[in-house]
């Protein structure tokens, strides 16, 4: 089983750009998801109207997943008149997709933990007052910390600070993850305009097929050959 990470983005690009970004993430997680790639949204910035989309983070696993996402990779070209902007004379809109690396997996164990136990606060009456019930758990490799007082069981509340430990690791690592992303695009301020690997039509969003003409290839074939009846 392959994981991969894919990054869309606008670089900056207008409103336009940003709604073929959404219209993209869409397409883009249908196709895969047709083919058996799973595929997950790490992370989605909004951009300016609904429907529309500055970045998109997508993680990828499945089986021989590089021939299935090449197709995706580079400049994808958006052919539509403006829906904003109706005088606007500009109909190619560009969106980049990107592959990036997998983050170092996140390894911790329990044993990594500290609990500490300490005097629940808030309402409650005398007994929280005099039973420390409630849970710190610190993790000293990062110096993260949650405190739970969810519970009078302090068995109870041990559980969900481990619970909430492991959460707030993997949502940190992430966020680590997008954010090294980000700022390894955010000095792209144009996109490649040139060879786009797929282009899409009209505000149904329609692949553009590309028109196959073999004309130049047979007459090539056709010299040749005359070439070497000739010798």
């Amino acid at each position: 089983m392959e994981t991969t990470i894919l990054h869309i983005t606008t670089a900056k690009g207008p409103l336009e750009c940003q709604l073929a970004a959404g219209k993209i993430l869409g397409a883009l997680l249908s196709d895969l998801r047709g083919k058996g790639v799973q595929a997950e949204t790490l992370e989605r910035t909004p951009g300016s109207e609904n429907g529309t989309i500055l970045s998109a983070t997508v993680q990828l696993s499945g089986k021989n997943l590089q021939p299935i996402i090449q197709t995706w990779l580079g400049t994808i070209l958006w052919i539509q008149k403006s829906p904003y902007r109706p005088n606007h004379g500009r109909k190619n809109w560009f969106v980049g997709i990107y592959e990036t690396k997998m983050p170092d997996k996140l390894i911790w164990k329990e044993d990594d933990l500290v609990y500490q136990s300490v005097r629940s606060s808030g309402a409650g009456g005398q007994h929280v007052n005099k039973v420390s019930s409630a849970i710190r758990a610190i993790h000293p490799p990062t110096g993260m910390m949650v405190f739970v007082q969810d519970s009078r069981s302090q068995l109870q509340n041990k559980k969900l600070a481990r619970e909430r430990m492991r959460e707030k690791l993997e949502k940190v690592q992430i966020q680590k993850m997008i954010d090294n992303v980000n700022e390894q695009w955010s000095q792209h301020h144009e996109l490649e305009r040139g060879n786009p690997v797929r282009t899409f039509t009209g505000m149904d969003f329609k692949p553009k097929k590309e028109a196959k003409s073999f004309k130049k290839e047979r007459s090539k074939l056709k010299q040749e050959l005359y070439k070497e009846l000739k010798l």
